[in-house]
């Protein structure tokens, strides 16, 4: 029995559905276990379920767990790719199939006259071999993508024996297979094809891709168009086969991609290392340093983090400017021996490999902090999008609701690390205000608010200092209030949520300007849902406020019964239920009438 399951329980619950590579490591910290899941929380959830039916291996396995680590990937495939370096390189103990020489798969190439690409578990057959493969999935993957850009044969058929033997397969009829079978393709003509498929296997689609580029032209300049024209498309398609591959055959050859996220005062920097093109490992690192900026913190960590290495790769890709980039240049060239570069992706697939290493740091984050990604990923978003200083981890928003000229109320409510703190929410009414005012009630509202906040009494939630406060409006709605923060001398953002015509999130307004954030799709969700949980707040109080108002009018149309005796019988009994049980007698009693009067006021109760 495995002593640290309530810990390993309690860690998975708040594991990450995405899919990705999970870890398993002993006391001693080695890695004895790896796996890739399509959702992580669910596979590695399974090993530490109570009953769980175990094979004797995953029953030892799990015995011998004391705590794993997990790398995020955006699909399965790049998850079965990355687990499988991650095994060829650690040799954990747990995956001995995959160590045993009878379980690797190898890609083979025939020696056929037309020679086929398939994917094989031994080398009994005779050939040339790729491989050896950890999964047999990798191998027959990458044989139904070469297949597929190369548009070579799949079929039983031998060539040249069965030239225009029997009809052509489907595949030829959608464009799949370039037809070997009809005779028309010269063996050179396919042996150059085999060769360029056996080169994207190998080096990748970049490589590849350059290649057949510059035959391309070569063709083009004999007026061999038709050459040209087939490899233009072949050049398409490796192109578009290797549009979504961030784990294999990336732009990356050797380049650390290194990204930092704060979140609730703790700072994650997840490094993802590339090596060959290929994701080779992760490494993430903790801190808890408030007086740096991301910024700050990856030039401190470079320095630590470098010094004394020799394993420097060429390039390395931030998500944050370096104020002392060309320094650190310098040291890391004159550390690793040759030139190294310090990069900020701002478009194309590297900002994709910066979005991978980020998500890493998001999962690690909400992992710690008992959230999830996309709540830590839109909080830090959300302060980059308006200049903060920092994740703005406790926000306040503000909505005016009124009925016509009455029941005018605030609404206020509040997000801790991006989920609503409902104990904290308040509401503010404004029974001296005659006619309906925006600007004012906010002004109002906001001043009632920062008076605890300065005097430092009323509830725990009237005296802590929000990070930032959204408020139901636009530039009008900021500027009113941002006269009431300079009266107070309080250093707290103020920023308003814009609506479109249909009453949803539009933009952000600042200063003279609005911000446009429905790109930053993790913020705009929250910006929304800050939104629409405000607006829903105030006018439920505005309608409470309301059938208030209308009973206490009601109970005034009795001789003998003002707003204050209403009020005073509507503070007592509280809800129209209560008031409705009460004799004339009781009624009477508390509202300081005679009994006509009670009886009254009872019959007036009885009919509303």
């Amino acid at each position: 029995m495995n002593v640290r399951l309530p810990f390993l329980r309690d860690k998975t619950a708040k594991l990450t559905t995405s899919p990705g590579v999970y870890i398993m490591k002993n006391k001693q910290s080695e890695i004895i276990y790896i796996g890739k899941a399509k959702n992580l929380k669910n596979r590695v959830t399974s090993y530490f379920r109570e009953g769980a039916d175990h094979t004797p291996k995953v029953a030892s396995m799990v015995c011998n767990v004391y705590d794993y680590n997990f790398i995020v990937t955006d699909s399965e495939y790049e998850a079965l790719v990355l687990e499988c370096s991650l095994i060829k390189q650690h040799q954990p103990k747990y995956n001995i199939l995959l160590k045993d020489d009878k379980g690797y798969n190898y890609i083979r190439i025939s020696d056929d006259p037309y020679p086929i690409i398939t994917a094989e578990k031994n080398k009994e057959k005779s050939g040339k071999y790729l491989g050896p493969y950890m999964s047999g999935n990798v191998p027959r993957e990458t044989i139904a993508e070469v297949n597929r850009v190369f548009r070579l044969p799949t079929c039983h058929k031998k060539f040249p024996e069965d030239f225009c033997k029997g009809r052509s397969c489907l595949n030829y009829h959608i464009n799949l297979c370039s037809g070997v079978c009809r005779g028309k393709i010269s063996q050179n003509e396919y042996y150059d094809t085999i060769q360029q498929a056996i080169e994207y296997i190998k080096g990748g689609s970049e490589m590849s891709a350059k290649r057949m580029k510059t035959e391309m032209e070569e063709a083009a300049e004999k007026l061999d168009f038709e050459r040209a024209a087939i490899l233009r498309d072949r050049i398409n398609a490796i192109r578009k086969a290797g549009e979504t591959q961030k784990i294999l055959d990336s732009d990356i050859k050797d380049a650390d991609v290194i990204a930092s996220l704060e979140n609730n005062g703790n700072q994650c920097v997840s490094i993802l290392l590339y090596r060959d093109r290929r994701l080779f490992d992760k490494q993430t690192f903790f801190f808890n340093e408030d007086e740096y900026n991301s910024s700050q913190l990856l030039q401190s960590f470079m320095q630590q983090y470098y010094h004394g290495r020799t394993d420097i790769p060429k390039n390395i890709y931030v998500d944050s400017d370096i104020a002392d980039a060309q320094i650190l240049e310098k040291w890391l060239t004159n550390l690793a021996g040759t030139r190294v570069y310090i990069h900020m992706p701002q478009k194309g697939m590297l900002v994709k490999f910066m979005d991978l290493s980020k998500n890493n740091a998001a999962e690690e984050l909400a992992l710690r902090a008992g959230r999830t990604a996309k709540e830590v990923k839109a909080l830090d978003t959300l302060g980059n999008i308006l200049g903060l200083k920092s994740a703005p981890l406790y926000i306040e928003a503000y909505d005016i609701s009124n009925l016509s000229s009455s029941s005018i109320v605030a609404g206020m409510i509040v997000f801790e690390n991006g989920r609503p703190l409902k104990k904290a929410y308040k509401r503010f009414s404004f029974p001296e205000k005659n006619s309906p005012d925006d600007y004012a009630c906010m002004q109002e509202a906001l001043r009632r608010r920062l008076t605890h906040l300065i005097n430092q009494d009323g509830d725990e939630g009237f005296r802590k200092k929000p990070d930032l406060i959204l408020l139901d409006g636009g530039i009008g709605h900021v500027n009113a209030v941002k006269q009431i923060i300079e009266e107070f001398d309080i250093d707290i953002p103020i920023f308003g949520m814009v609506k479109d015509n249909k009453h949803r999130t539009r933009a952000i307004a600042a200063e003279g300007k609005e911000i446009e954030v429905s790109k930053y799709v993790n913020a705009f969700n929250l910006i929304t849902q800050i939104q629409d949980e405000v607006h829903r707040f105030a006018i439920s109080y505005m309608r409470i406020c309301h059938k208030k108002a209308s009973y206490e009018l009601e109970l005034t149309s009795v001789h003998g019964i003002g707003i204050k005796k209403a009020q005073k019988l509507l503070l007592y009994y509280k809800t129209k239920e209560n008031m409705k049980r009460a004799d004339p007698q009781e009624l009477a009693r508390v509202a300081g009438v005679g009994i006509e009067c009670g009886k009254a006021l009872y019959e007036t109760i009885q009919n509303i």
